[in-house]
């Protein structure tokens, strides 16, 4: 089994870390680890294109009905004579 420090970690964080393993009636180093194995097993969301998220963001106001202007023909290129 592999083994880590964390240095500079908050006093206020590491006061909530004790008072929340003693709730759980379990070590400081028992409880950090159960909190990252339950961070860490949670199923990663997937990653949607960009198109994908905008619709998602903006879909629920609904969509625009924009008139589609007329092509017109393309003009004659220049002459470099």
């Amino acid at each position: 089994m592999a083994s880590i420090t964390i240095r500079n970690l908050e006093d206020g964080l590491k006061s909530r870390l004790r008072v929340q393993a003693a709730v759980h009636g379990r070590s400081m180093e028992d409880e950090a680890r159960d909190i990252l194995r339950s961070a860490l097993s949670r199923q990663a969301p997937s990653a949607a294109n960009l198109a994908e998220t905008i619709h998602a963001r903006f879909a629920a106001l609904g969509g625009a009905d924009l008139p589609i202007a007329p092509r017109e023909p393309m003009p004659e290129p220049p002459a470099f004579d």
